[in-house]
């Protein structure tokens, strides 16, 4: 990739796991009442076609990693585990009397935080308890995310008996230096440990995490972790740019200074070699970000065109709506986004009160529900058109004027009212993907909001 590229199109811009980004939601005329006729439209329409996909937010960590963005409570109290799952399952209740039947799950993930903080016990009793007031699809697909040091083989079992058969770890990288600089100190041995439990049991997609652009990395770093993943060679991998949004989420991000992270071009060729390291391995560019085997769904989803990204990120399948559960988690139900609250307390209290724990969302209008149409296109298929009229949008003709730009320095072509990204614009898919965000074309931010692109 050429230095004046890498120069023109490094500039902050979302990562696009929703249209409109949550800076640009209306929050004004956002409300709990329209957040609800919006989820009970989009259930009466899909639900016994497709199910819905639940997301439960776990937030408690024992340590803080400093790299991380997610919202999450550091602690080693696990008293704590208790209560927030009893809170959890009276929130979904809340949700189930609203949706007025038994939901159809199709997805069910586990984020946070760190799920494994959570014992075996009592995941067990918030699983039990979320299937109890629900049906399964015939091919729905359960998943966590768990930590290489502290998931335990009875973790892995009564989640297997439970339905899982997927388990992502988060790797970052291996070397001891960069562990230490951002507080996730796990050897090699912790992830082969727990890589080779999953697999024992059963779990047909064990995915690595991995992360370029950490402090302090280089590209020699990133050859030797890739070189150890592959001695695992797990289904999936996620490839993730780290984002530095210090702005954003306090002293958690400042662990370290600005100088000690690699340069944008130092990190873009991370990211180069680090992709020809997987491909020679057999792995698959899936979207942004992600590699897969070609025995893994996620691979297949992308063959099939059926792939979907959400605030989960990719998922071989799509639901129309998605119900977040949990402090800070978000909702979406094709028509409306709805966050939660993020204090624990509060999310405690409205929930006694029997109101579903909801703080700011945005219902889209019919240009928000057509761009995210476009932007959905691109990230899963790296191509878009406009051929049929419900893709036409008032400001298609200005996007198209943008285009011309990315055309004109190979990253992508035109056809017949149709845009294909090239294998030359793929990094820049998040840059392409901004040319039809016309709510940031009309309002560019003065303050720091996304991180780098590149």
């Amino acid at each position: 990739m050429s230095q004046s590229l890498i120069n023109k199109y490094n500039v902050a811009g979302p990562r696009y796991t929703s249209y409109p980004t949550v800076p640009y939601w209306n929050l004004e005329t956002f409300s709990l009442a329209q957040w609800k006729a919006s989820l009970k439209r989009s259930f009466k329409e899909s639900n016994a076609s497709e199910g819905i996909s639940l997301y439960i937010h776990l937030p408690f960590c024992e340590s803080l990693c400093t790299f991380c963005g997610c919202h999450k409570r550091i602690t080693k109290r696990h008293e704590v585990e208790s209560p927030y799952i009893e809170a959890v399952l009276k929130e979904w209740r809340l949700y189930v009397e609203l949706l007025g039947c038994k939901p159809k799950i199709k997805e069910l993930h586990l984020g946070g935080g760190t799920p494994t903080f959570f014992s075996p016990q009592h995941l067990e009793v918030l699983i039990s308890g979320l299937l109890d007031q629900a049906e399964l699809a015939e091919d729905y697909e359960f998943s966590f995310e768990g930590h290489p040091n502290n998931t335990t083989e009875a973790h892995l079992l009564t989640l297997f008996n439970l339905g899982f058969r997927r388990v992502s770890y988060g790797v970052q990288d291996y070397n001891l230096r960069i562990q230490k600089a951002i507080n996730r100190v796990q050897p090699f041995e912790n992830v082969k440990r727990a890589t080779d439990l999953a697999r024992k049991i059963g779990y047909t997609s064990v995915g690595h995490d991995i992360i370029f652009g950490l402090p302090f990395q280089t590209e020699a770093d990133v050859i030797e972790t890739i070189a150890k993943t592959k001695a695992l060679m797990p289904d999936r991998i996620a490839f993730y740019s780290y984002a530095h949004v210090p702005w954003i989420k306090g002293n958690g991000q400042r662990g370290f200074s600005d100088a000690d992270l690699p340069t944008p071009e130092s990190k873009r060729q991370q990211y180069e070699t680090g992709k020809l390291q997987f491909e020679k391995a057999g792995y698959v560019e899936i979207g942004m970000d992600h590699f897969a085997l070609k025995n893994d769904s996620l691979y297949k989803a992308m063959e099939n065109k059926t792939m979907h990204r959400n605030f989960m990120g990719y998922t071989a399948s799509k639901t129309q709506a998605m119900i977040g559960l949990g402090v800070s988690s978000i909702s979406d139900s094709w028509y409306g986004f709805a966050q939660n609250v993020k204090s624990i307390k509060e999310y405690y209290d409205l929930l006694e009160q029997d109101i579903i724990p909801v703080f700011k969302g945005h219902i889209l209008n019919a240009e928000d529900l057509t761009i995210r149409k476009h932007i959905l296109n691109l990230m899963c298929n790296f191509e878009t058109s406009w051929q049929s009229d419900n893709l036409v949008f008032t400001e298609l003709t200005e996007v198209l004027i943008k285009l011309k730009e990315f055309e004109l320095d190979g990253l992508l072509q035109f056809e017949s009212k149709q845009v294909i990204v090239t294998e030359k614009g793929k990094p820049f898919i998040r840059n392409i993907c901004m040319a039809f965000d016309v709510l940031l074309q009309r309002k560019k931010p003065n303050t720091k909001l996304f991180s780098m692109t590149i």
